[in-house]
């Protein structure tokens, strides 16, 4: 694969969540559901994700996602992918990040390829929203 995106999720923020504050840092558990329309996958990103956040007293902010993907994979058939994302950034507004996912999937199709673990994530905040896009390390 190239350097594209093979991978572009749509995240829509689902409510508040819960948000935390402590001695050490904070904490936020934050609910989200979503849309994937790509070549390799078309579906939908479950409701009961969770993106959990935690800032430490170093004002960095660690990101941990983890989340079902429901649809069909590019010959049509009905699968799931797992996805558990970690990242983490500088605590600014910025909201650009990037990530490093793990996959697991019950679509033989997509296992050969998903299941190597040699990715990384990019997430960014764009005119329609956040976006998660996954590409192979190459």
């Amino acid at each position: 694969m190239d350097n594209k995106a093979f991978l572009e999720i749509h995240i829509d923020i689902a409510e508040s969540g819960l948000k935390m504050e402590t001695p050490i840092g904070e904490v936020s558990m934050i609910p989200f559901a979503g849309t994937v329309d790509c070549e390799l996958f078309k579906g939908i990103v479950e409701p009961w994700g969770v993106d959990t956040q935690i800032v430490d007293t170093s004002n960095i902010r660690h990101l941990s996602a983890r989340y079902v993907l429901t649809g069909k994979d590019k010959e049509g058939n009905d699968c799931h992918i797992y996805i558990e994302n970690n990242g983490w950034m500088e605590n600014k507004p910025s909201m650009q990040f990037k990530t490093v996912p793990t996959f697991m999937t019950d679509s033989p199709l997509l296992a050969a390829f998903l299941h190597r673990n040699c990715f990384y994530g990019t997430g960014t905040v764009e005119k329609d929203g956040l976006w998660i896009r996954f590409y192979e390390l190459v």
